[in-house]
């Protein structure tokens, strides 16, 4: 295949792009191996193996990094796991804390920056598996939460490569970008999730002692800056939202990259804004910016409506293919 995107005029619109698979794409029901990973500070995550994994399997092991409030029902995880296992690989979706559809045990959840989770489970990867040969894929705050974890890694990297789709890389742009125009249509749907899971944590923590916050004032919190402010940056340690966003960006951790990595973006994005793209000093030479016209926020739809083209998994699993 060509590495060039080209959607149909009719699948052109950036909204048509983000949305379509969440209405219309039919993916056969998948039966997962479910390992519920106990975390060293005693919680846990959900992680979702496509196939079980034999322990002495010689297959390239693909991690997938779901967007945010994303799980393994995501259209885009779904397909991608479905991809992947017809090219040869095994693949297991690592569910950010709380995410699987199981409430985590502590009060704290998960962020954009959060690296911690990914690594040990990771570790443990490789104490299981012998010549293991590990790829990553990122979507949106999980495509930032990759490629923030590469960064810091550096050299030390277990990835053979990482693909990041759609990564907010610059979390206080993207926060300002989403409260305004049409973005704040998907801001809305996304923070009455976030909402609802804070809710939920009233019911097991003390949370308003926690975060200074009755429970029944979380609803009326309608931007991200809100709630990263009263929940996600006290919670987590952090002095303020911009003070999270600053320190949790991936965009200042890409010229530090030693492992292959493919970075892909669309120009009409929703969530973000062509201000947040890297220049070319800022990148390490082990990464590789695709940048397309189109494309929409984890997009990526050639063909047409009624027979569409999921470019983007095919794009993921060649780059992957240059490094098996």
């Amino acid at each position: 295949m060509s590495n060039l995107f080209t959607p149909s005029f009719l699948l052109k619109n950036r909204h048509i792009q983000t949305l379509y698979s969440s209405f219309f794409r039919k993916i056969p029901k998948h039966k997962f191996e479910i390992e519920k990973f106990k975390l060293s500070d005693g919680d846990f995550i959900e992680c979702y193996w496509y196939n079980k994994r034999e322990t002495k399997s010689n297959k390239p092991i693909v991690l997938l990094f779901h967007g945010l409030t994303g799980s393994y029902k995501s259209p885009y995880i779904q397909g991608t796991m479905r991809e992947l296992d017809k090219n040869g690989f095994d693949s297991v979706l690592v569910h950010f804390r709380g995410c699987s559809g199981i409430m985590n045990k502590k009060a704290t959840s998960y962020h954009s920056g959060k690296t911690d989770d990914a690594l040990e489970f990771i570790e443990s990867l490789k104490v299981r598996f012998k010549n293991l040969k590990l790829f990553g894929v990122g979507y949106s705050l999980g495509g930032n939460m990759l490629l923030k974890l590469l960064g810091e890694l550096k050299e030390n990297s277990p990835f053979s490569a990482a693909v990041s789709v759609s990564a907010p890389m610059e979390l206080d742009v993207c926060a300002d970008h989403m409260n305004s125009g049409s973005s704040k249509f998907y801001q809305h749907i996304l923070m009455k999730d976030l909402n609802a899971a804070l809710e939920k944590k009233y019911d097991t923590h003390d949370m308003k002692s926690l975060i200074k916050m009755p429970r029944e004032e979380v609803k009326d919190l309608s931007s991200f800056w809100q709630f990263d402010e009263v929940y996600t940056a006290p919670i987590h340690g952090f002095d303020s939202a911009q003070d999270y966003y600053t320190k949790s960006s991936s965009k200042q951790f890409l010229k530090h990259i030693k492992t292959n990595t493919l970075i892909i973006h669309a120009l009409d994005d929703p969530f973000t804004t062509p201000k947040i793209l890297p220049k070319k000093d800022e990148l390490s030479r082990y990464v590789k910016l695709e940048v397309y016209p189109n494309g929409g926020h984890v997009g990526f739809i050639e063909g047409s409506f009624l027979k569409p083209k999921y470019w983007l998994e095919e794009r993921i699993i060649n780059y992957f293919h240059e490094f098996v």
